[in-house]
């Protein structure tokens, strides 16, 4: 019995991500009911990363993913997901507020018509969310973490943003009128699951579905900083919207993926808050109160003078022969990133699941020691010269963690060896620190 509903609910995690759930099989009363499909698919995101991996690479001969850019992808994930442990996601509590308070009508949950309306009416908010992320600075701001990575493969997709869901809840809003809450928060999990598998350049063309549903072919031209491909192939599931409005692009040329102009670095923090300093270093330049404004609210490339959406004469020619950004690192190094990042990717998983049980404090600084883990850990990636004095004041903080049981171990048999190996760690980047102060100081003498 049990194994027939392990076999059930695995058939609904993999079919889930291709939007294959029936209405009968996802069709909810209550928003309490409804399964966590995105957290339930964690597996088989995985599997299909590995199988990426393993295809691509007896496909070319190279590896589909870098280490360094594949982390800062799932670095970017987990921190996307840090202010639901202090928060409600933003876009459901506001569509149970205006669907409390408003609502115009009330479709009923367990008909099939509403699910069908729902899932258009997501995909169709979707596609506007999306398009003013490209075209107002200030969303921008938040989206362009997803676009900067210079590869597309399936990490690319767990490239989110930390701030993105503070302003797409507005977007759904006219949903809540008339769609239940919990069939809303089916649609918002179902759609976002779909958009990962089309993160491939290993899937080249799927014949007749090209015309209705977003692909790979059509999500490759969209993340490409190629002339062609800027502002185009906004939709989520379907690709009808992009034909109806207009912002519709055919894979041409090679595509080149990434920001149009690259941030070459996989430092964490800045990947996803750079662009609004540069926002607001750029609104400072301007004179008039007005023009300090729309910096903001109109499109990435606006200067004064332009049109809304401005132009990309400014933008870099894209020649076809860019190299991504990826530092060379010893193989040390990366064994040594690779095991501290499983260690705090248990401690990550143990606090989604005990966070119902620590105080609103503990949970913020168990918060605080992953930000400081993932961004030291990048800078290490990056090669940066402070990346030893910061590693080292992390390991401090780390055995600090583990010395008052604030950590647990995977299994018990392997506490001691990762208190041993946390502790090697916290030696090395001490001397390495001291070797780089010894060095600096006989520098200046």
């Amino acid at each position: 019995m049990a194994g027939a509903m392990d076999l059930r609910l695995m058939s609904a995690g993999v079919r889930g991500m291709f939007f294959m759930l029936t209405p009968n099989e996802s069709s909810f009363e209550k928003v309490e009911e409804v399964p966590h499909y995105v957290q339930q698919a964690t597996p088989f995101f995985i599997g299909l990363m590995v199988l990426e991996v393993v295809v691509g690479f007896l496909k070319t001969g190279t590896p589909a993913i870098t280490l360094g850019d594949g982390l800062t992808s799932v670095f970017s994930g987990m921190i996307s997901r840090l202010p639901m442990l202090l928060v409600r996601g933003c876009e459901l509590t506001a569509y149970m507020y205006v669907w409390d308070k408003y609502r115009l009508l009330e479709l009923p949950w367990d008909s099939a018509w509403t699910w069908w309306f729902s899932f258009l009416g997501v995909d169709f908010c979707y596609y506007w969310v999306h398009r003013l992320a490209h075209e107002v600075s200030f969303i921008w701001a938040a989206h362009q973490v997803h676009h900067s990575s210079e590869y597309y493969n399936l990490t690319t997709a767990l490239r989110q943003s930390l701030t993105q869901q503070f302003t797409s809840w507005i977007f759904y809003l006219p949903l809540a009128l008339v769609a239940p809450p919990s069939i809303f928060a089916v649609h918002i999990q179902l759609n976002l699951l779909y958009q990962f598998w089309i993160h491939t350049e290993l899937i080249k063309n799927l014949g007749p579905l090209e015309w209705i549903f977003n692909t790979p072919k059509h999500h490759r031209v969209h993340h490409g900083r190629n002339l062609y491909c800027i502002d185009k192939n906004y939709g989520g599931i379907l690709i009808i919207w992009d034909r109806l409005f207009g912002t519709f692009a055919e894979e041409k040329e090679k595509v080149i993926y990434g920001l149009v102009f690259p941030i070459n670095t996989f430092d964490i923090l800045y990947v996803q808050l750079h662009y609004y300093f540069d926002l607001w270093g750029r609104s400072q330049t301007y004179k008039t109160i007005a023009d300090k404004v729309l910096t903001f609210l109109n499109g990435p490339s606006w200067k004064p003078g332009k049109r809304r959406l401005g132009d990309h004469v400014d933008n870099p020619v894209v020649t076809g022969k860019e190299v991504p950004h990826d530092p060379s690192w010893s193989l040390p190094l990366q064994l040594y990133v690779v095991i501290h990042f499983l260690l705090v990717l248990w401690t990550y998983h143990d606090l989604f699941e005990k966070k119902m049980m620590m105080s609103q404090l503990t949970v913020l600084g168990m918060v605080l020691y992953i930000l400081l883990t993932l961004t030291s850990l990048s800078y290490i990636i990056d090669q940066r010269p402070t990346a030893s004095l910061l590693e080292m004041l992390r390991c401090v903080v780390m055995v600090t963690m583990q010395r008052y049981n604030c950590m647990t171990p995977l299994l018990p048999s392997l506490a001691v060896p990762t208190e041993a190996f946390v502790s090697l760690s916290l030696l090395y980047w001490a001397l390495q620190s001291f070797s780089q102060l010894l060095s600096i100081k006989n520098k200046a003498d």
